[in-house]
């Protein structure tokens, strides 16, 4: 090669490698810059949470949402569709209304559970009862039949309605180790007489449906001021309701003294047979490498004592937004991008597990899968998930991420194989690149997950914008990455419990009739 001709090579080398450079910079900038100045999460956490309401499997509620997922994505110009995976137990949730109506007249805080089986609008009156001590299950078989025609409580009273931070902030050093000590000890026999018992927190409600309770009390306190779990009835024909620690602690106490307090549940719902499930999947071609993907996830469905709003409302906002972002300012992206937002995952990841199972091609031409699943804050940690080589990867898409977005974020490399918690697990599993964006707390385990306070004004909107903007970048950087990522496992180490090796975890396949069996 002449002198002349090989300056003129390195010349366009360098100015191609620069340009690259810059187009790269120029992309992240206009995607913050699209983020901060028309960002439209606001309006998608009111549709979504407040318009649609809360997301369980088999609900009008869900597959509203779904629909509103597509026409979203249609109203930007990326193509969607809802895409069956199963079928559920329809079933509808309708007014609940829990009062006391002997010694006094008292309006409850109080809802009916998941699939509840409905009251009707005459609803069912009766004394409560609570569970016995006994010494073994004979002795609770014996005791059984004084359940019938009674509405029986089976969750423990708890001594004090306050956090633990609350007492630590206020109360004694002597007076909080007091109470502690006295709560555990309260725990430990409750938790030895359910044993007794011979049922669990999860079977006895069937055990009492059958010695014919009319009815059943719990309140699953979430160790938050107000907060309550909320899930699954449990039973066949009778209401299960969800009483506040307030309110429950007092007619516990009721019963304790003999005063005999009777209730009245009015838990109207609708049973509507057996009805398709989906995944709303959304899609950005990609025009180099069409075959190969990138897919951001979010789980879109949520349990229904509030609106899902921190689960996963947030995470389904996130990638909606970053969706947004990209298609405006990256809208021919080299590598096919996915959206998915997951139906059922909390019954057990089953939407993501379905499409595993029903995509091969795309979890073989995986490039890498963001989901984004605990709560409201900002991303603080990625692991590699066990991947050996995610450094190099991960490692470098993060160099083109502003510090503002990532530089409270811890990474662990090459980190261990989720076997499950959200949908990313499912991709893990089949030995594809997936990789969980995980939020700082918010207080996210006591008072929004699966909780009665999970709501629109739990949302945090700065760290959602930040996680947007994240997300938005991760992804088209691997887009845009030159090779593919690997997927050579690490070893991985010994279980400290049993001194086995871990094992990696294997797919596993979905529910896809649930409820109905």
């Amino acid at each position: 090669m002449k002198k002349s001709s090989f300056l003129t090579f390195f010349c366009f080398l360098f100015t191609a490698i620069i340009g690259w450079s810059q187009t790269t910079e120029e992309i992240v900038a206009a995607i913050e810059k699209e983020a901060i100045e028309n960002s439209q999460l606001e309006q998608l956490a009111y549709e979504l949470m407040d318009y649609n309401g809360p997301r369980l499997v088999g609900t009008p509620q869900m597959k509203s949402a779904h629909d509103w997922a597509v026409n979203t994505y249609k109203k930007w110009g990326i193509s969607a569709e809802n895409q069956q995976w199963g079928t559920w137990r329809g079933w509808e949730r309708g007014i609940t209304h829990v009062d006391m109506v002997s010694p006094r007249v008292a309006s409850l805080h109080a809802t009916q559970l998941a699939w509840n089986p409905s009251t009707g609008k005459k609803g069912v009156t009766a004394e409560l009862i609570i569970l016995p001590k006994v010494s073994d299950s004979l002795a609770f078989a014996k005791w059984l039949p004084n359940v019938k025609g009674k509405i029986v409580m089976v969750s423990m009273p708890q001594p004090t309605g306050r956090p633990d931070e609350n007492w630590e902030k206020f109360a004694t050093e002597a007076s909080f180790a007091k109470m502690k000590k006295e709560r555990e000890a309260l725990e430990k026999e409750w938790r030895e007489n359910m044993e007794n018992t011979g049922y669990s927190s999860r079977t006895i409600n069937k055990a009492l449906e059958k010695a014919g309770a009319v009815g059943i009390a719990q309140s699953r306190w979430s160790k938050g001021f107000g907060a309550n779990k909320i899930f699954s009835a449990g039973t066949d024909k009778i209401p299960v309701v969800d009483i506040s620690l307030e309110d429950y602690g007092m007619l516990y106490r009721m019963v304790e003294h003999g005063a005999k307090p009777e209730i009245k549940i009015v838990a109207e719902s609708k049973e509507l047979g057996e009805v398709p499930t989906f995944n709303t999947i959304a899609t950005i071609p990609g025009t180099e490498l069409p075959d190969e993907y990138v897919i951001l996830s979010a789980h879109f469905d949520s349990w229904d004592g509030a609106t899902g709003a921190t689960d996963n409302g947030t995470g389904t906002i996130t990638m909606l937004e970053a969706a947004r972002i990209l298609k405006k300012v990256y809208p021919n992206p080299k590598r096919t991008i996915i959206i998915g937002h997951w139906g059922s995952e909390e019954q057990g990841l089953n939407g993501s597990r379905a499409f595993v199972e029903d995509n091969p091609k795309i979890v073989a031409g995986l490039q890498a899968l963001f989901n984004q699943d605990n709560g409201t804050g900002r991303v603080v940690r990625i692991s590699g998930q066990g991947f050996l080589h995610s450094y190099a990867y991960l490692g470098k898409w993060l160099e083109a991420v502003p510090k503002a977005y990532k530089n409270e974020i811890e990474t662990t490399f090459p980190g261990a194989p989720g076997g499950g918690g959200s949908d990313y697990a499912s991709f893990v599993a089949a030995g594809a690149p997936a990789f969980s964006l995980s939020s700082l707390s918010w207080d996210y385990w006591n008072y929004t997950w699966h909780t009665n306070l999970d709501t629109y004004d739990k949302i945090v909107f700065d760290d959602v914008r930040n996680n947007a903007i994240l997300t938005a970048i991760l992804t088209y950087m691997a887009c845009e990455d030159p090779e593919r990522t690997s997927r050579e496992k690490a070893v991985l180490g010994t279980n400290p419990r049993t001194g086995e090796q871990r094992e990696w975890p294997t797919p596993r396949s979905p529910n896809r009739r649930g409820g109905l069996d």
